[in-house]
């Protein structure tokens, strides 16, 4: 491979690529690197800065976001993979002022201490209850053991868990 073969090889992946998004309600189209991650995107360009880089490897679940109502490790995504689909982040769950039901428990529960974890925990407490995986106590426990917290509040998020999955079922 010649030094020109080799400078437009490198040409071709350092190109932006247009990748159109919903985030939190919002149609925007953006010019991205390839590479960008999903969180990446989500707190540097648009400066939406809940969902934590934490592990920066999907193990700690800290920026766990909604893709089409799925919830899904924003640093394993690459933005331009999800060109096209919705992302919902916790900035975009409350509606005109009103806390989504998740996120009422979790205050009401008192199920964060730090709160480092908690928007990740959020987004994911919605995706278990929207999939039907919160009928026992045992069940979130296991949907949700994807989403680390350092501070141990498992037991008050299984129990936010429970109770918004009563409120909205």
């Amino acid at each position: 491979m010649t030094s020109s073969d080799k400078s437009s090889l490198s040409d071709r992946f350092e190109q932006n690529v247009r990748v159109n998004l919903n985030v939190n309600g919002t149609a925007l189209t953006l010019q991205l690197e390839p590479r960008e991650t999903l969180l990446d995107v989500l707190r540097e360009r648009l400066c939406l800065y809940a969902a934590k880089k934490g592990c920066n490897r999907g193990e700690c679940g800290a920026c766990t976001v909604l893709v089409d109502g799925q919830s899904m490790n924003a640093c394993m995504v690459l933005a331009v993979t999800i060109s096209d689909r919705s992302v919902v982040t916790v900035e975009g769950l409350a509606q005109n002022g009103t806390l989504h039901p998740v996120q009422q428990a979790f205050i009401e529960c008192d199920a964060f201490q730090c709160g480092f974890c908690t928007p990740g925990q959020i987004c994911s407490a919605i995706a278990c209850i929207s999939e039907g995986q919160a009928g026992s106590p045992e069940d979130i426990r296991e949907w949700m053991s994807g989403n680390l917290c350092r501070c141990a509040a498992y037991p008050q998020i299984t129990e936010a868990v429970a109770a918004a999955a009563r409120r909205i079922t």
